[in-house]
């Protein structure tokens, strides 16, 4: 393997305000902004979630089976109800970019919506590069040259694409891929043995960071007040309570391709998945579980499932009063538990009719992959999960990271 270095949606800035880049030792912060779906787009939520898990599962077994195919496929982030926005400078511009946060691929590329001009500061051998997602695709050139955080952080030699064309990112200026570098075999149209390096690997190589690793941060919020951040090089200790705990990228495929874990599931006595491998992703909004497993979490909730968008959300949810018996939800990753308290549960209450819901129900955030448990990705932990923990994602020890934040147990939703 080889190392190279339609529909409109209208989104509205739940954190308008951004944050300086805070820079530690052999480490950089950067403030991101959190956006939410307001064109109509987030009432097909479930729809939008499930699609990117399939193509994820699809995806890394093509990665494990035929790494040199060039019909690669990944999961579009920018269909998700809720998104993370990184604003990020190429070449010598001075303009901001927006660009959607994803640990579920790891392509860098802009011109989706404000065109760049390449400059003397770039180089390009005019290679295509194509990366197919769920619900859009991308189709541009590769170039390499200086990509800026912002306050003078910058990977001077990053790979990456400018867009001719793109479909399906309305609202956004491109991606920030931060998952594992082989998600992006088979992207270079004319090389699809190379790789591209990400965004992390590139900030090393440029001294500008001491280790290949990202923490990400999430505020879980129903109000303006949201906000996110990327902690390139090291943890932010500011942003988590307690030991921050490491796991093994799991072993199984196609969990293995991307973050993966093993986990098990449990709600109050109720085994509800056994121990099996998933991922941990960014780009999904929601709990994603095997079949059996989320009609087990069903059963046990007592909840009942809406109609699918339009007619309804497609969510589990429950009445008031069945809200208030609801118990907790722990996730089991090696010897610790990573607790989802009831209100970690449901949905922000006050977005229900976001997603096409009614002020009267409660919906629960944890809905069915729709396919058996052995499948090697069995469960999705999403940006549900990832608002009441801090997670750490090390590209050097091949390992995640979770930790206690001060919303963990928040009654926020």
């Amino acid at each position: 393997m080889h190392s190279r270095s339609a529909l409109l949606v209208t989104v509205l800035a739940l954190s308008i305000a951004v944050k300086p880049i805070e820079i530690r030792a052999n480490s950089i912060t950067l403030p991101l902004a959190k956006k939410l779906d307001t064109g109509g787009g987030a009432q097909y939520l479930v729809d939008q979630d499930r699609a990117r898990v399939r193509t994820l599962i699809k995806r890394g077994l093509n990665i494990a089976s035929h790494p040199n195919r060039r019909d690669v496929t990944v999961p579009t982030a920018e269909s998700q109800a809720v998104v993370y926005i990184a604003q990020v400078n190429f070449g010598s511009s001075t303009t901001e970019y927006n660009l959607v946060v994803d640990t579920g691929s790891s392509n860098t590329w802009v011109g989706a919506g404000q065109p760049w001009t390449p400059d003397s500061s770039t180089t390009s051998d005019n290679e295509a590069v194509s990366v197919i997602y769920g619900s859009g695709q991308m189709e541009g050139t590769l170039y390499t040259g200086p990509v800026s955080l912002g306050s003078g952080i910058t990977a001077q030699e990053q790979g990456f694409a400018l867009a001719k064309f793109a479909q399906g990112f309305q609202g956004y200026d491109g991606i920030l891929g931060i998952g594992p570098e082989d998600l992006t075999l088979g992207t270079i149209l004319e090389n699809p043995t190379e790789t591209i390096p990400t965004i992390t690997q590139s900030l090393i190589q440029s001294g500008v960071i001491g280790q290949a690793l990202v923490g990400v941060f999430f505020e879980p919020s129903s109000t303006n007040t949201a906000e996110g951040e990327l902690s390139f090089g090291a943890p932010n200790p500011a942003r988590y309570t307690g030991e921050l705990v490491y796991y093994p990228v799991t072993g199984t495929s196609p969990a293995s391709r991307y973050w993966g874990i093993d986990q098990s599931i449990t709600y109050g006595s109720t085994t509800i998945l056994s121990n099996t491998a998933g991922i941990v992703d960014t780009g999904t909004t929601l709990i994603h579980l095997a079949s059996n497993a989320f009609l087990t979490y069903q059963a046990a909730t007592g909840a009942l499932l809406d109609l699918p968008a339009p007619a309804g959300t497609g969510l589990l949810y429950l009445t008031t009063d069945q809200y208030s018996q609801l118990q907790n939800l722990d996730f089991h990753i090696g010897s610790d538990t990573y607790t989802l308290v009831p209100n970690a549960q449901i949905w922000p209450r006050a977005l229900n009719a976001v997603i096409g819901g009614t002020s009267d129900r409660v919906y629960l955030i944890v809905t069915n992959l729709d396919t058996p448990s052995g499948v090697g990705l069995d469960f999705v932990n999403g940006m549900s999960f990832l608002e009441r923990y801090y997670s750490v994602y090390d590209s050097d020890q091949n390992r995640i990271g979770f930790a206690w934040t001060e919303y963990t147990s928040s009654t926020v939703n």
